[in-house]
């Protein structure tokens, strides 16, 4: 009874559909591995908050014991799920290697998350690897993924960071860490591929019931016969939406594996991620993306090429005839170009401060991006200096540029709008500061040290990201040249 007192104290309310829901395949019931000396590093308590816990009570020993995973809170039911993907286009049986889901925490209002411990050891799909995580790549994930809920992009959040008190081997000995993160679902792509691959069609039909039902209920009232092209439509059309927010604020997700892509929408798997500076498409971080696969420019592209392999594993649901069934798939992928494409347009517009739609508007687009890739122009702050009328230092003296801005001039003068709405526009589509690469390196370096306070007063920038301030100046700087190019890792 003390326990459970405790728990309510806390705020915790767990209800756990998906083990309740779907058959077993999809997971396996385990508690996380204890740690030896837990430490609360960074606890989220605006979004503890917001999912009705009480910070207070979770504060100190009592959340690094939750969040490391060595207490297990009333009402909890952990578990790690299964799931398969693409991975760099080769197609493996995966799962949650170093990840228990604790359960599926109700809010005040009614709102159903994923509470999961990521870092919290080994489990049947660790596939040799050690369950562990380490204290960088888990601090930067905090860092990238609250920067993204700040900037309005759908994504999972980060609740806490702590550290364990055991090293972990990668290529030099690390302080392990613990990452709580914090979903809508990890329902994945490759979650569906799991379940066409290895499950028969009355599990794929559950699995497909059972997202229907978290993510998409207003689909449940439709006939079988067209519920599961409506759920394809919804996924295609959510993903081209948020592949086009990536975009426009220059972010590179790094590795878009089908099993890092969600059901619902929101972005997940913050490993080689960054966030680009001077343009161009070509531009790829990730150490192990050698080919350029998921460069910047490639991303619509990789998000259509996931999506046919979600597409693919709906099949038997979407009709009784194969050859039916794949007509009906293919008409659903073949419109995601055109909604990426409306979303960007839509955006890229606001960014200029376009209320209407005019036909120069593509070729006004275009001919930007292309002098900024030419003059090595940083793309927020490019579009920072048209917003506040500020000058952009690899465009002074463009010849190209001014002559761009003047047919920028004459379009704006198209509208009715004021000059003041305009701004507005753009002020709410252009952000000052991102987690800039070079940020975040220095963020996490003084967090390997033990000093913590360069990263606090990193993430109260990145809270808010579209206001303009003195304050913020500094972080809107560039780097330094460097005859290195910058080179981010998985951090597994």
């Amino acid at each position: 009874m003390i326990n459970k007192q405790l728990e309510l104290e806390q705020g915790w309310n767990f209800n756990n559909s998906y083990a309740a829901q779907l058959p077993n395949t999809f997971y396996t019931s385990l508690n996380p591995a204890p740690v030896r000396s837990p430490k609360l590093i960074i606890f989220n308590k605006t979004l503890a908050k917001e999912l009705g816990l009480n910070p207070i009570e979770l504060e100190g020993q009592v959340g690094a014991e939750i969040f490391s995973g060595n207490r297990i809170p009333e009402g909890a039911a952990p578990l790690s799920e299964a799931y398969a993907g693409h991975q760099f286009g080769h197609f493996t049986k995966l799962g949650d290697g170093r990840a228990h889901l604790l359960g599926e925490h109700l809010t005040p209002t009614g709102m159903r998350y994923d509470i999961q411990l990521k870092g919290s050891g080994r489990t049947p799909y660790s596939r040799g690897g050690d369950g562990r995580a380490v204290l960088g790549p888990m601090l930067r994930e905090y860092i990238i993924s609250e920067a993204m809920h700040a900037l309005g992009i759908p994504t999972t959040r980060s609740l806490a960071v702590v550290t364990t008190g055991e090293e972990v081997i990668r290529e030099t000995i690390q302080p392990g860490a613990v990452l709580t993160r914090v979903a809508a679902s990890h329902i994945r792509v490759g979650t569906f591929q799991y379940a066409a691959a290895w499950c028969s069609v009355d599990d794929l039909r559950s699995l497909a019931d059972y997202t229907i039902k978290r993510h998409y209920p207003e689909l449940e009232a439709e006939p079988e016969s067209n519920r599961y092209r409506l759920l394809l439509q919804e996924v295609i059309k959510r993903q081209a939406e948020l592949i086009a927010k990536w975009m426009l604020v220059g972010f590179i997700h790094g590795v878009m594996n089908t099993d890092n892509m969600t059901i619902c929408g929101e972005t997940i798997d913050y490993g080689p991620c960054a966030f680009m500076d001077a343009y161009d498409p070509a531009t790829v971080f990730s150490s192990i993306d050698r080919e350029g696969r998921y460069a910047y420019g490639n991303q619509p592209y990789i998000g259509g090429w996931n999506l046919a392999r979600f597409a693919e594993t709906l099949l038997p649901l979407l009709a009784d005839d194969e050859n039916q069934a794949v007509d009906i798939a293919q008409a659903e992928i073949s419109k995601f170009n055109e909604l990426f494409s409306g979303s960007w347009m839509k955006g890229m517009r606001e960014k200029l401060g376009l209320f209407n739609e005019e036909k120069e508007d593509e070729a006004l687009i275009e001919g930007l991006l292309k002098i900024m890739k030419e003059s090595r122009a940083d793309f927020t702050n490019t579009f920072r200096a048209l917003t506040y009328d500020l000058q952009e230092e690899a465009l002074i003296g463009s010849s190209d540029f001014a002559n761009w801005h003047k047919q920028w001039q004459n379009r704006l003068a198209k509208q009715k709008q004021s000059k003041q709405e305009v701004e507005q526009l753009m002020r709410g589509a252009n952000p000052v500061v991102i987690p800039r690469n070079h940020r975040v390196e220095e963020a996490l370096e003084a967090a390997n040290n033990g000093d913590y306070s360069v990263m606090m007063k990193l993430l109260e920038v990145l809270s808010h990201p579209y206001d303009f301030s003195v304050e913020q100046e500094e972080y809107s700087q560039l780097p330094v040249p460097s005859a290195r190019p910058y080179r981010t890792f998985c951090g597994t």
